[in-house]
């Protein structure tokens, strides 16, 4: 878990310099360095060579820039809940926390929008909006940072409605690879005024600039919520359901589709007692009279596709627990191989191509070896779906055929017209996909907007682009 004996040290007189301007703010402990070296990826800690807790945009604008006057990498740390090795440490550095940069800048509900610094998470946003009448819906399951969800362009479960990250940050602001302090974007709701910067930091992954302060949309409670749960005979029958629902143009909020495997484990872990088959998580918003009327009609399909045990829960706590336990389900996948750590892929296809992807990758994981658990969870709503691999950190064959696998399906969404990664984003884990999704020229490009930003390659590097 040490640095590589291969890769040069943290040069004595930048850790020098870093440990003056931040005293105590400045860590080269062992625990620390490792705490900030691993996330929920099955990838090995890569702890980076120091840590610095930054408090403001300035504080991150001045170790950046000493960084990068030490030609020394820089990798941004949130809450460290990324699956595809966004924050290790690959070639060493120093890792920037922002988790201290918590604060809820301006709330304007006149605008229904909001300015946070990039450590808010999304529950503490919502928290915070308590008693407003507004809430922030990108709900990607853990309690990421709101900088973390921006720099990853996240989604979750509420996607099929409000969208990604992507459309819901109006602007930021930015450290530049040098320390300078960039300003993107604004409060207008639309502009046509030059590049669009923010949408390009958005997704960046921490290669291009830190992300420290965000302005994101907000939107109104629904004056009526419901949800629903329910189980069918197959898990055709259950994404028959989805593709109807959505050609429709019923306006979930969300629809989630888990299989037989997660609902056991769920059961297990939550101690829910819901049929184990496969099942559709459903909630509507809107006015009490569009709720029951979209309710009405996705029954009228749940009982064409031989849906059965149609629950409802109106009452905030029965929703409540209904979504805790679908947001459980990473964890409570965990329990069904104890010690064991998950690969979870992430594709997303056009609606049309879901019921065919899905079919694909259930005869490919039977296909298997018989020891390969993979439980699906899936925001089908927008046709992106999760098989989450359970390997044993012990066999490495085991992990050698839970990459294969994923390469697989990776290979297949790309094939159906759609994406690697729905919501995760590259990382280290997708970089073999990427000239095959976007093709030679734009991977290009790409590598020329990263130079041109960081031509020293200090932000997060080894991270998105494939190595050439």
């Amino acid at each position: 878990m040490n640095a590589p004996s291969d890769r040069p040290p943290l040069h004595p007189d930048l850790a020098e310099v870093l440990a003056s301007r931040f005293g105590s703010r400045f860590s080269t402990s062992a625990a620390v360095r490792l705490h900030h070296g691993k996330d929920e990826s099955t990838y090995p800690p890569m702890p980076p060579d120091a840590v610095v807790f930054a408090e403001s945009t300035e504080e991150v604008a001045a170790a950046v820039a000493l960084c990068h006057r030490f030609r020394t990498p820089v990798i941004a740390f949130g809450t460290g809940t990324s699956l595809e090795g966004h924050l290790l440490a690959v070639q060493g550095g120093v890792c920037i926390d922002l988790s201290a940069m918590n604060s809820v800048v301006a709330v304007r509900t006149e605008d229904l929008d909001a300015t946070i610094q990039c450590g808010v998470t999304r529950k503490a946003l919502n928290a915070a909006l308590n008693g407003t009448g507004l809430f922030f819906p990108i709900d990607p399951g853990a309690d990421a940072s709101l900088g973390g969800m921006a720099a990853t362009r996240a989604s979750g479960t509420n996607a099929v409605r409000y969208g990604t990250m992507r459309e819901n940050v109006l602007g930021m602001t930015v450290v530049l690879p040098d320390g300078r302090i960039l300003k993107t974007g604004g409060r207008a709701r639309k502009s046509a005024a030059g590049y669009d910067l923010t949408r390009l930091m958005v997704g960046s992954e921490g290669t291009l600039g830190i992300i420290t302060e965000l302005t994101v949309r907000l939107y109104p409670v629904p004056e009526a919520i419901s949800s629903a749960v329910c189980a069918f005979p197959s898990l055709a029958a259950a994404v028959r359901t989805v593709i109807q629902t959505i050609q429709l143009g019923i306006p979930v909020a969300r629809i989630e589709l888990l299989d037989a495997l997660a609902i056991t484990a769920i059961n297990r872990h939550s101690r829910t007692s819901l049929r184990e088959a496969p099942t559709l998580f459903f909630e509507f918003h809107g006015s009490p009279s569009g709720v029951k009327e979209q309710a009405q009609t996705v029954q009228d399909i749940v009982t064409e596709q031989e849906g059965r045990d149609f629950e409802w829960a109106t009452r905030p706590e029965d929703r409540s627990r209904l979504w805790q336990a679908r947001h459980d389900a990473y964890y409570a996948g965990l329990g069904l191989k104890p010690g064991c750590r998950a690969l979870t892929t992430d594709v997303c296809v056009p609606i049309s191509r879901l019921a065919d992807c899905v079919a694909e990758t259930f005869t490919d994981l039977d296909a298997a070896a018989a020891d390969l658990q993979g439980p699906l969870v899936g925001h089908v709503g927008d046709g992106n779906f999760h098989i989450m691999l359970l390997t044993d950190p012990e066999k490495p064959d085991d992990l050698a055929r839970a990459k294969d696998f994923a390469a697989r399906l990776a290979r297949r969404a790309i094939r159906m017209d759609g994406t690697c990664t729905g919501e995760h984003g590259i990382g280290i884990g997708k970089q073999p996909y990427m000239s095959l999704e976007h093709g030679d020229v734009a991977i290009d490009l790409m590598r020329a907007i990263k130079h041109a930003i960081d031509p020293e390659n200090i932000l997060n590097p080894g991270k998105i682009l494939p190595q050439q």
